[in-house]
């Protein structure tokens, strides 16, 4: 299969989850937890730059059909300008959904660690030998980001160019990722709303020490 055509697949498909994102949050479809399960969101640190967008896409789209309907009076072009106002507009809205609809999850089995409706795999609680809440920085605002350290291959999943819980594993996971890769990773970096109590669940979870009571 050429990369184009890979290429091509994944934009539909993401275009695809996009849209049934923005339906369940519309008619208000979560996503079915087992009993003791608990959501851990990671939108916060991107709302209100979403919402920003949203708002001056919505102030554009009535201006620019103003402007058009008297500067320049071509109703073809009034109409597709209209028509791709009103898509983009839905599309920041369905972004936010699709952030909002796949949050990280702790459950029986493990951590399930989400990046919107691209990116989803488990942690088992197992395989966690430490946690900590910190923030970290990320050099570019690409949500995935693999780097080499001392322990092996680090995991950072980012949003708005940051993570704030760190998963050290006790031996390497194989994680598929959005490009069809499959990578061995030591260390998990991820952003949660509420690191300090996503680590603490973990912590309970896995059975580790708190760093913060070790010398």
């Amino acid at each position: 299969m050429s990369y184009a055509v890979r290429m091509l697949r994944r934009l539909v498909a993401y275009e695809l989850a996009m849209w049934h994102s923005l339906y369940r949050w519309v008619f208000r479809r979560p996503l079915r937890l087992e009993p003791g399960a608990r959501e851990f969101s990671y939108i916060g640190v991107v709302k209100p730059i979403l919402w920003a967008f949203i708002v001056l896409s919505a102030v554009e789209i009535p201006i620019f059909d103003l402007i058009l309907r008297h500067v320049l009076p071509w109703e073809g072009l009034r109409r597709t300008v209209l028509v791709l106002g009103v898509y983009g507009l839905l599309w920041m809205i369905g972004l936010m959904a699709m952030l909002r609809m796949h949050p990280h999850v702790a459950e029986k089995a493990g951590l399930r660690v989400r990046n919107g409706a691209t990116l989803e795999f488990q942690v088992p609680w197992d395989a966690v030998e430490s946690v900590r809440a910190r923030y970290r920085s990320l050099p570019s605002s690409r949500a995935v980001h693999l780097e080499q350290a001392d322990s092996g291959t680090v995991l950072s999943i980012g949003t708005g160019r940051q993570t704030s819980v760190d998963l050290v594993l006790r031996e390497p996971l194989a994680i598929d990722l959005p490009a069809g890769r499959t990578e061995n990773v030591s260390e998990i970096r991820l952003y949660a709303d509420e690191p300090d109590a996503l680590a603490e669940l973990t912590r309970r979870h896995a059975g580790t020490p708190d760093p913060a009571g070790q010398h």
